[in-house]
Parts: structure tokens; C-alpha cells; sequence
């Protein structure tokens, strides 16, 4: 082997190796440079605020956690507030408004470069955060979906909670021409300037469908990725139901349309 070869070979394995070693590193070192705000709408999870609150702590980030008790009649504000954890902010509706009002107080209070709805009920992993905000803090995305049908960890459950989904999501794409797999899904990210332009007018579940028809009229760049979701019962304390499948179904054409 020449010595302009040899010289050539190792140049060329240090490059390789410093390139291997630069992807093994987590997107951002920078990471803590952004404040994310998690805001989560609860109503009656006591039993389960604890732990949620826990699960975001132990993420890597920065974090402000916005926690909106929706007039719960359990010990729900109790528990937060014996938490004592700083970056937590505790706001109180007087009376049960719905899931939609709830994230509309928190995206208000909300302080962060980006925000993200977390539900208070064990169903999403906050473990999915890296892979949640990973789109949008390397620049290619605006707002990201997590989606529950993309291929991963997820409990079986109802089966005809997942074939209403499936079609919610199909009646939703017809109407704002994109190919979503999971317009329902509780893992939301945006952008705070994203958020900043919506007002939200559903005050229950509806709120769903119309964030994402406002999205997409909007032009934003979307981005699904796949999440793990453990899908709970009735008897833990589930609420939707049929009757807000049915305004879904109303909300997807009515915010299609217009505001």
C-alpha cells in the first residue's frame, strides 16, 4: 500500500467513526435550550396525576408542566398541589368545562417554545417525548402527531373504538386532503406560534377534530410519528363516548369550512 493510500484509509475510518459516534447522539445537546410546555387537561384522575406528573419529570428536558383540573370532583387539584415540584402550575375551572376548554386555558398559560398535550391517565408514555419532538427541533416539522396505528407497542382493547377511529381519521383526510392515520390521538405537539393562531371554540372532545382541520387549512408542516399506547377501560375511568364520536363527525366538516 502506498503511504498517500494509508494516509488516505485512516482520514477515511477517523471520519467514518466520528460520523457513527455523531449519530448516536441525542438530537440536541441544545435540548435544554428550549422550554416545552406540557399541559395536561384532567378531570377526575387522582389516581393517575401523580404518576403522569412523575413520567414527564424523568424526560430529558426542560419543562414547565401546566396541569388545567377541569372541576374534577375527586382530590385530583390536591394531589397536584402536594406535588411541590417548581415548574408545575396548577389552574382551576369552577365547574366541569370539558377536555377542548381545558387546553385552551392551558395553551393560554403556556410559556414554552413548544407545547404539548398530555393526558393525565397513564394511556401515552411520556418516554415518547424525544421521538414526539424530534420533527420539529431539527426543523422539518411545525406541529407533530403522535399516532397509536403507525406499528407500535400498543394494548389490544375495543374493537369498535379502533374501527370508529380508523373512520373518524379516514372522514377527517377526505375533508382536509392529508393522510393522517390517527387524527384522534392525545399526543399533540406544536410550535407556540402554531398554537398562538388557533382559538379554540369546542369545549369537549370535538376539540380533536377541529385542531386538526384548522392545521391543515393552515398549511402547517405535520408529521406523524409512531407512539406506544396503553388504552384504558370504562371501569378505570375512560369517557369518551358515542355521542362525542357523533359531534366529531359534525366538528371535521363544520371547522373544514370555516372557523
Amino acid at each position: 500500500m502506498t503511504q498517500f493510500a494509508e494516509h488516505y484509509l485512516i482520514y477515511f475510518l477517523k471520519s467514518s467513526i466520528l460520523e457513527v459516534h455523531l449519530s448516536r447522539v441525542p438530537l440536541m445537546d441544545t435540548q435544554s435550550e428550549y422550554l416545552l410546555s406540557v399541559v395536561i387537561p384532567a378531570y377526575n384522575e387522582g389516581k393517575t396525576i401523580a404518576e403522569t406528573i412523575q413520567n414527564v419529570r424523568q424526560t430529558s428536558f426542560k419543562v414547565e408542566i401546566i396541569v388545567v383540573d377541569d372541576g374534577s370532583a375527586d382530590d385530583t387539584a390536591a394531589v397536584v398541589h402536594n406535588i411541590g415540584y417548581d415548574n408545575i402550575r396548577l389552574i382551576l375551572h369552577g365547574e366541569n368545562k370539558g377536555k377542548g376548554a381545558a387546553l385552551s386555558t392551558g395553551f393560554d398559560a403556556a410559556r414554552g417554545d413548544i407545547i404539548l398535550i398530555q393526558d393525565a391517565d397513564l394511556e401515552y408514555n411520556p418516554e415518547c417525548f424525544q421521538d414526539l419532538l424530534e420533527p420539529i427541533m431539527s426543523g422539518k416539522a411545525d406541529v407533530v402527531y403522535g399516532s397509536r396505528f403507525l406499528g407500535n407497542t400498543h394494548r389490544v382493547l375495543y374493537f369498535w373504538h379502533y374501527v370508529a377511529n380508523r373512520i373518524l381519521t379516514l372522514w377527517s383526510n377526505i375533508w382536509c386532503n392529508r393522510n393522517f392515520s390517527d387524527m384522534e390521538t392525545g399526543y399533540k405537539v406544536f410550535k407556540r406560534e402554531v398554537i398562538a393562531k388557533i382559538r379554540l371554540k369546542e369545549k369537549r372532545f370535538g376539540v380533536e377534530p377541529e385542531i386538526t382541520q384548522k392545521l391543515a387549512r393552515s398549511g402547517w408542516r405535520i408529521f406523524e410519528v409512531p407512539i406506544t399506547y396503553y388504552g384504558r377501560t370504562y371501569e378505570a375511568g375512560k369517557k369518551i363516548g358515542f355521542m362525542d364520536a357523533i359531534r366529531a363527525f359534525w366538528c371535521v366538516m363544520r371547522y373544514a369550512i370555516k372557523d
